[in-house]
């Protein structure tokens, strides 16, 4: 009897291989996926690893350019941050896994794909989400939320016991007992310790970034170039380094904001299921894009626009952090956002120095900003005149506000609209 295939999102990790090992077991022809987003692994190893533990085929597909170009670089356009603080980074990394281990299945005629995503966060919703937009018909197995598999597996014990049983090579360390999440954009650590909002996390638990206090005393800047809201080059005044390419302009920015102490942040959030966590996270690169181009905006965006995309923000990211990457309202933001972007050209000088990055200069080829009509030294074009009608009228409502607070005459208003369109000549 053929064997069903199922297409399974594989780490390397304890998890997964006992996935794999268990899903094997049970009858199935397993096909291990690695997804290469920019964690620091080895792809060989863990690869060879799949195929020991009896995964028929693996696939490593190396995903990193796709990532920037198509998921970061797109959430920059609408700045998107989750509850003011989380740059995203494992939320747009899923879509882009999700959307490679369809194409996987679908080019291999599996009718499962499966994941190792437990079922108190937010990573499980992420990853079927995306399946079932993507590929409807797919069947998914979710083992941390299949009755026979919690059965057998209690927790972390009985993984390692089983792994230990089925010759599963396996690497447990008490020195980092909290969990981490890291790719190209960021490293997120949470779990173990990290529970108690009340730790205050050691140095060793940061492997991206140096201690802002530890970090060079001296500035470095940096010029980035962007063209329709979107980095184009990367240029270091100090030392001349020039990055082009969108993949090493992202990986230049992570070491640059690295050892200098860039983008650590450490947070309470809201997972989509409900249950508060606490994330620490280090994103140094995006922390110094998303400040620059915030910058660049203030020069070439429309004043309406850029107020009505920032109101749009929070409800973007919001959407990307609960796993709605491939979604009518997501192609429809992504469609204003990218309208909102055209003419956002030029470049920014950004200050990095001990954790902090500072926009120094800016420049517009585009530029919405007139020097002279600014000016507090000239008239620039502009009568000051007109600005008392203008202020008269916007007083009219808070007048109004005031009377009918004090108990007068709520219609008293009338009169003193009267008295301003009389001062303007007006008449009423």
């Amino acid at each position: 009897m053929k064997k069903e295939k199922v297409i399974l999102a594989y780490s390397g990790g304890l998890d997964t291989s006992v996935i794999l090992k268990w899903l094997s077991e049970k009858g199935f022809e397993v096909i291990a996926f690695v997804a290469n987003v920019g964690q620091r692994d080895d792809f060989d190893a863990i690869k060879e690893k799949a195929l020991k533990t009896g995964a028929k085929k693996v696939y490593v597909e190396d995903l990193r350019k796709e990532f920037v170009t198509d998921f970061i670089f797109p959430a920059l356009m609408g700045n998107a941050i989750y509850e003011g603080r989380y740059l995203l980074g494992t939320s747009l990394a899923r879509p882009l896994i999700a959307k490679k281990q369809v194409e996987i299945a679908e080019k291999e005629g599996a009718q499962y794909v499966a994941h190792g995503a437990t079922g108190k966060g937010n990573d499980q919703v992420r990853f079927e989400l995306n399946y079932a937009a993507l590929n409807p018909h797919l069947k998914i197995i979710s083992p941390w939320k299949d009755p026979e598999f919690l059965e057998k597996f209690k927790g972390r014990t009985d993984l390692i016991n089983y792994a230990k049983e089925m010759g599963i090579p396996i690497t447990v360390s008490e020195e980092k007992p909290y969990s981490e999440d890291e790719n190209l954009m960021h490293i997120s650590h949470e779990a173990g310790k990290l529970e108690d909002p009340m730790y205050i996390p050691e140095e060793h638990i940061f492997n991206w970034t140096v201690s802002p206090k530890d970090a060079p005393d001296e500035e470095t800047l940096l010029e980035i170039l962007f063209k329709n809201g979107i980095p184009t080059k990367v240029v270091n005044l100090d030392d001349g380094t020039e990055k082009t390419d969108p993949l090493e302009l992202f990986e230049y920015l992570n070491e640059v904001g690295a050892k200098n102490g860039v983008g650590r942040v450490d947070m309470i959030e809201n997972r989509f299921i409900g249950i508060k966590s606490r994330g620490v996270y280090e994103t140094p690169g995006a922390t110094i894009l998303w400040i620059a181009h915030r910058d660049l905006e203030g020069i070439a965006m429309d004043k309406e626009v850029l107020h009505l995309r920032d109101m749009l923000t929070p409800k973007f990211s919001e959407l990307i952090y609960n796993g709605f990457w491939f979604s009518p309202e997501i192609d429809f933001l992504l469609s204003a956002f990218k309208k909102a972007q055209e003419a956002v050209d030029g470049k920014v000088v950004v200050s990095i120095y001990k954790g902090n990055v500072t926009p120094v200069s800016r420049y517009s080829p585009t530029s919405l900003y007139d020097q002279a009509l600014s000016s507090m030294d000239v008239e620039g074009g502009f009568n000051a005149i007109d600005s008392k009608g203008f202020i008269n009228i916007h007083a009219l409502r808070l007048k109004a506000h005031n009377l009918v607070l004090k108990g007068k005459d709520p219609f008293a208003w009338r009169k003193e609209i009267g008295n301003v369109y009389k001062t303007l000549g007006k008449g009423i």
